[in-house]
């Protein structure tokens, strides 16, 4: 407060407004602390704090003054800048239409599903939940290895039903687990669960199938989920065998069994014994030089 020229009558100080953000930016920027500030005004580092945090919008003229002094700029920077001119009120755009929103969203709605589509489109085909191994090649009369693998997790169990319709003429040596089998398709049905099945069995040619054309294996998976309806699927992968004057572990069709293929047909006979695959005769041809094969005297061992 001052006093007016009637000592009996007192005014209020002037304010002035005060832009806190601003003084906080001059403070930090010459590098001052609050502390310092606070002691060359005379207040505390709390009512410091306040102002730059814009609590007091406004304070005494004398004060500001005093913080001027302090950040070492005139008054008027620490003072919030009152624009001069008036704002003006925002215009509101024009009421729309309801044609005119039936037909916004219609585009919309289109751009939304053409967007869809190209995601879709660019997505790579799911890989199929069954998938069929065949050798490439295999010899008329001789037993050749088959397996299938049905994919399967724990978070999406199911259970499923196989079908595997053989080649013409083509005979099942084995199967594990066992299959319902007729002279022209074999059958598994497979309870519900979430890990992997593989299914193996082993086949054989007829001795007079003739030499130099395909055996061919076609399948499909029935895929039960509990709670919805069943989906078939083709059974993916090879089903192709070339038959011929080939052992099924020569994957290359050399007239022997390497190193890079021995290790292949080994689990092979592994995972699949008591089918009927004769272990004894792959190992000779790897330990031999190469292999003969004809309809008489079946593989004959090159030493």
């Amino acid at each position: 407060m001052v006093e007016s020229n009637d000592k009996n009558e007192k005014v209020p100080l002037p304010s002035v407004a005060i832009d806190g953000t601003r003084i906080r930016n001059i403070r930090e920027t010459k590098k001052l602390t609050q502390l310092y500030v606070a002691n060359v005004v005379g207040v505390t580092t709390d009512t410091i704090s306040r102002w730059e945090n814009n609590r007091y919008p406004s304070i005494k003229r004398d004060n500001a003054q005093k913080l001027a002094d302090a950040l070492e700029v005139p008054l008027e920077e620490v003072l919030r800048q009152e624009s001069s001119e008036p704002e003006e009120e925002p215009q509101l755009p024009p009421p729309v239409s309801k044609g005119a929103r039936i037909a916004v969203f219609a585009v919309v709605a289109a751009a939304l599903a053409g967007l869809l589509l190209f995601f879709l489109l660019r997505q790579p085909p799911l890989p199929p939940s069954a998938s069929r191994w065949v050798p490439r090649f295999a010899a008329p009369g001789e037993v050749f290895p088959v397996q299938i693998k049905v994919a399967r997790q724990a978070t999406a169990p199911f259970g499923f039903i196989l079908r595997e319709k053989l080649p013409a003429g083509a005979r099942l040596v084995n199967s594990l687990p066992p299959a319902s089998s007729t002279d022209t398709e074999l059958k598994w049905l497979v309870p519900n669960g979430g890990t992997p099945v593989t299914l193996s069995f082993t086949l054989q040619v007829p001795a007079g199938f003739n030499p130099g054309k395909d055996a061919a294996l076609k399948g499909e998976i029935v895929i039960h989920n509990i709670g919805s309806s069943n989906r078939t699927e083709a059974v993916g992968g090879n089903g192709s065998i070339h038959i011929g004057s080939y052992h099924w572990a020569d994957s290359n069709g050399d007239g022997r069994i390497d190193d890079d293929e021995i290790m292949p047909a080994y689990y092979i006979c592994e995972e699949m014994k008591g089918l009927g695959l004769d272990w004894k005769t792959i190992e000779a041809i790897w330990s031999g030089k190469g292999y003969r094969w004809d309809a008489k005297r079946g593989y004959t061992v090159m030493k």
